[in-house]
């Protein structure tokens, strides 16, 4: 990919990102919700800038990162429980599953970031043994994400319920890691041997790996 490819991409995704960012500002159904959940992507945001020239990550990676974002900016603009393209009377069912599209996304992205790191660093040389070290981080992060919000409930009873989003479903939690099981194990069936061609040609032109 040529230089100037690369600065049409990262624009367009910076661009992608502000106007989302800004959409979801602009009146959402609750600004303390709204800062819990978009935090993640504003977090993502700066880690990237920061990473962007020292450990460059392939486009496959940052594109998956922009979509989770804006799944992110979308959750917390209508809250998970209402956001209007899941609603029940659409979809079908009792709930808004919204919310587990993004526990999807939460195990399919990291998984693909986790394996360009184990592979450019070298860290194991069996891709079985890659596999099942991508998929317990995966899970890690799920279950650490789970108590961040356990613990931000505990914390605030303000936007309490919206946040951890169980909507009176008493498995929540274990759907939830469950969904981001499914997503890690369905990145790496679908996008693995993809991201490593990204790796190779990374790598040839970086050095890095």
């Amino acid at each position: 990919m040529t230089v100037s490819a690369q600065k049409a991409l990262t624009i367009g995704w910076l661009l992608v990102f502000g106007l989302v960012f800004v959409w979801s500002a602009t009146g959402p159904k609750d600004y303390y919700t709204w800062v819990l959940e978009v935090s993640p992507a504003v977090i993502g945001l700066i880690i990237l800038i920061l990473t962007y020239k020292p450990f460059r990550l392939t486009s496959l990676v940052y594109l998956l990162i922009l979509v989770h974002c804006v799944v992110l900016m979308v959750g917390g603009h209508y809250t998970y429980a209402e956001v209007p393209l899941f609603a029940p009377e659409f979809v079908g069912g009792e709930r808004n599953n919204f919310d587990k599209l993004g526990h999807f996304l939460q195990g399919f992205v990291p998984a693909m970031i986790a394996w360009g790191i184990l592979i450019r660093f070298s860290v194991v040389r069996s891709r079985r043994w890659m596999e099942l070290f991508v998929i317990s981080v995966c899970l890690a992060f799920s279950a650490f994400y789970e108590l961040i919000e356990w613990w931000v409930a505990l914390l605030s009873d303000q936007a309490a319920e919206a946040f951890l989003g169980t909507k009176g479903y008493e498995w929540d939690t274990q759907s939830d890691m469950g969904w981001a099981l499914l997503g890690a194990m369905a990145a790496l069936v679908l996008l693995s041997k993809y991201h490593d061609r990204q790796l190779a040609q990374l790598s040839s032109r970086d050095g890095d790996i």
